[in-house]
C-alpha cells in the first residue's frame, strides 16, 4: 500500500521559489537576472543534496537503526551489488559461523543470472533488498517514470525469486534526485543509506577497509560492504572476505549483534 509523501522543507521551498520567480518575471521583467540566479542556486543545492547519500534534505534516509535496536545492542550489515556466485556463498558461511544476519541489496539482473544464490541468502535467515534492476550509474538522472520502472522491476524480480518482497531500497552509489522520495512512498519502500562504509569497491587493503568500519563502531550502526564489484586484495580475493572475520570477531567481543534491516525496524 502507498504511504503518504511528505515533502521536505527544501522541496517545499524550492516549489515556492519557482512560483515566486515566475511571478516576479511576469510582473517585473527586469528582475529576470535575480530570478534566474535564485533558481540556479536552488538547483545547485538540490543537486548537492542528491550527491550526499546520507543527506535528509530530499527525503527521509535511514542512516542508523531505531532506538529499540540500539537498546538491544544491534547493528546491521548491509552488503551490496550481488549476488556473486563465488563471493556471496563464502560471505554466507562467514556470517553463519558467527550467528550474524545481514541485508543483501541485490541487483535484479544479477539475481536472474544466479537465482539459487539469492534463494540461499533468504534460506539462511538474511534479507534480500532492492538495489534496482540494472544498477544504472545514470539512475539519479532519471525522472519519476524511469525511477519507478527501475525500482519496480528490481522489486518484482527479487520477490519472484525469493518469495519475499523487498522492503528497503538503496540507489546505485546512494545517489538520487527529488523524484525518488515520492516514488518510494507510492511503493511503500524505505530508503536505506548507512552510518559507515569501508569503500571496499576501491580499496583492496583489508586493514584499511576494516579500520574505517570499526572506528567508533556502536549499536545502531548500519555498515556497508560489497560482495559484488568488490575490490581485490593483493592475493586476488574479494576484500570483504578478509574484512568480515575481523569485523565479526569485534562484534562478538563488543556483545553487538548483526541483524537484518527488517528485524531492526520491526517492533518487537
Amino acid at each position: 500500500m502507498p504511504r503518504p509523501w511528505n515533502p521536505t522543507p527544501l522541496i517545499k521551498t524550492s516549489a515556492l521559489l519557482h512560483v515566486a520567480a515566475g511571478g516576479a518575471v511576469v510582473l517585473q521583467p527586469a528582475a529576470w537576472p535575480w530570478a534566474l540566479g535564485a533558481l540556479v542556486a536552488d538547483h545547485l543545492t538540490i543537486t548537492a543534496a542528491g550527491l550526499l547519500p546520507r543527506c535528509q534534505w530530499l527525503g527521509q534516509t535511514l542512516t542508523r537503526l531505531p532506538a529499540g535496536a540500539v537498546a538491544r545492542g544491534e547493528i546491521s550489515l548491509t552488503i551490496d551489488d550481488g549476488p556473486d556466485p563465488e563471493v556471496t556463498p563464502r560471505v554466507l558461511d562467514l556470517l553463519a559461523a558467527h550467528g550474524a544476519r545481514a541485508s543483501f541489496f541485490c541487483i535484479g539482473h544479477r539475481a536472474r543470472q544466479f537465482p539459487e544464490v539469492c534463494r540461499e541468502i533468504v534460506a539462511r535467515g538474511h534479507s534480500v533488498e532492492n538495489h534496482g534492476q540494472q544498477h544504472s550509474r545514470a539512475f539519479a538522472l532519471h525522472g519519476p517514470r524511469g525511477m519507478k520502472k527501475e525500482i519496480v522491476e528490481g522489486m518484482e524480480t527479487l520477490g519472484a525469486i525469493t518469495g519475499v518482497a523487498p522492503r528497503f531500497f538503496r540507489p546505485p552509489a546512494g545517489l538520487r534526485n527529488p523524484f525518488l522520495d515520492p516514488v518510494l512512498a507510492r511503493l511503500d519502500l524505505r530508503l536505506a543509506a548507512w552510518s559507515r562504509r569501508g569503500y571496499d569497491t576501491r580499496d583492496g587493503d583489508a586493514e584499511s577497509v576494516g579500520n574505517k568500519l570499526l572506528a567508533g563502531l556502536a549499536a545502531g550502526d548500519i555498515l556497508l560492504l560489497h560482495d559484488g564489484n568488490a575490490a581485490r586484495t593483493a592475493a586476488g580475493q574479494a576484500v570483504i572476505l578478509d574484512v568480515l572475520p575481523r569485523l565479526l570477531d569485534r562484534l562478538d567481543r563488543a556483545s553487538l549483534r548483526s541483524v537484518t534491516l527488517p528485524e531492526a525496524f520491526d517492533e518487537r
